[in-house]
């Protein structure tokens, strides 16, 4: 599998049943498509939608279907659509268990920094800083590395996008946990070694004992 689909699969982990749960745009809607075995979710997008699942095959889009970042998505038995005004008390009410959201870079503390980069033209802040700030947990997707730079550094370079730390980052080489102490490193992708991860990381990692491989979703199910 690809590095996205690891990241997603490893991610769909941490849903827990009967949650309310958001997706970022980008690689985090991938996350719908591996929901496990017994576990109901439902899936929320600051566009205004609850219970969304998995994009629907090729020929079967619907326009007035798609999450935040104008993807197109199903929409699962139950679903309910609301205008942005309903979406945001949601988010900035403390409604949301969990955001999974992309990321430009986290630093050593947990921040990150996802909402623009300096000097690029960007339509809007998006939802980035409410979900950071309002859902109980705050899960960061994306890859470890980027044109041969290190995402997650010692301090940002990057406006950040909340002061709050985040919960969890998965990449396609580790799952990392940030704490008070620093970030500590959980888990390893198969057949990645903690020397790999270090050398592609540009924060101290803290490392106790053996470092076990990450598990993934194998036998999920296709939510759409």
């Amino acid at each position: 599998m690809d590095s996205k689909e690891l990241i997603a699969r490893r991610v769909a982990l941490e849903l827990r049943d009967r949650t309310l749960v958001n997706l970022g745009i980008g690689l985090p809607t991938l996350v719908a498509r591996y929901v496990p075995q017994g576990i109901s979710v439902a899936f929320q997008s600051e566009n205004g939608i609850i219970g969304f699942g998995a994009p629907p095959p090729t020929g079967m889009e619907d326009p007035h279907l798609t999450d935040a970042g104008g993807g197109f998505i199903s929409a699962l038995p139950g679903a309910a659509s609301f205008d942005s005004g309903v979406s945001f008390a949601l988010i900035r009410g403390g409604h949301l268990d969990m955001t999974v959201l992309g990321g430009l870079q986290v630093d050593v503390a947990g921040h990150l920094a996802n909402w623009m980069v300096p000097g690029k033209l960007v339509p809007g802040m998006g939802g980035a800083m409410d979900l950071v700030v309002g859902a109980k947990r705050v899960i960061v997707a994306m890859q470890h590395a980027a044109k041969g730079q290190a995402k997650i550094v010692a301090s940002l370079s990057l406006p950040a996008t909340s002061t709050r730390r985040v919960s969890l980052i998965v990449t396609e080489l580790a799952v990392i946990e940030p704490t008070e102490e620093g970030l500590l490193l959980r888990e390893r992708a198969p057949g990645v070694s903690v020397d790999e991860i270090i050398a592609q990381t540009g924060a101290k990692l803290l490392i106790i004992g053996d470092v076990p491989e990450m598990p993934i979703v194998v036998a999920e199910r296709d939510v759409a």
